[in-house]
């Protein structure tokens, strides 16, 4: 089984800038939001991924993901549900560990979400300097519920980490 443990960050400030190491345009759609996993196309760089993962609140998911020919994913991102994600992700890396610093574009436009993959839930690492709030435990940061109601919507009181 796979599983993927991972916490999410706002961030302090545009610090993280002067560190990234590359950056890669993403566009990604769902092809289905049960109740227990989410089916979701991802296109990046002449690369394209089909990804599931469970939808349990946390740090700790099941995730499962295979690469798809381009042309492929280009076709089911059509047959998506309404709500596509599309986002610029930097690789940050800070002390030994990698950091993956999504810049939301379109209609989440202005919302800019730090993520570190972890090998154990509990697992320290530094934080930098320019890390936020916490917000992995905030379902409105997941991607799929950006996709049904964007950044756009959530009006400046509900902002709030």
């Amino acid at each position: 089984m796979a599983i993927e443990i991972e916490r999410k960050f706002l961030l302090a400030s545009d610090a993280w800038r002067a560190e990234v190491a590359a950056s890669e345009r993403l566009a990604q759609g769902y092809l289905g939001n049960a109740e227990r996993a989410s089916v979701r196309v991802r296109i990046g760089a002449g690369h394209a991924f089909l990804n599931i993962k469970s939808r349990e609140l946390g740090a700790q998911r099941q995730e499962f993901e295979y690469e798809v020919p381009l042309a492929d994913a280009e076709q089911l991102l059509q047959l998506c549900l309404p709500g596509r994600i599309e986002k610029i992700r930097h690789h940050v890396r800070h002390a030994g560990m990698l950091w993956e610093i999504d810049e939301f574009l379109g209609d989440n436009a202005g919302l800019v979400v730090a993520e570190i993959e972890l090998d154990q839930p509990e697992q320290r690492f530094e934080r930098p300097a320019w890390l936020g709030a916490e917000v992995t435990d905030d379902e409105r940061y997941y991607n799929i519920a950006l996709a049904q109601r964007p950044y756009a919507l959530w009006g400046r009181a509900g902002r709030e980490p």
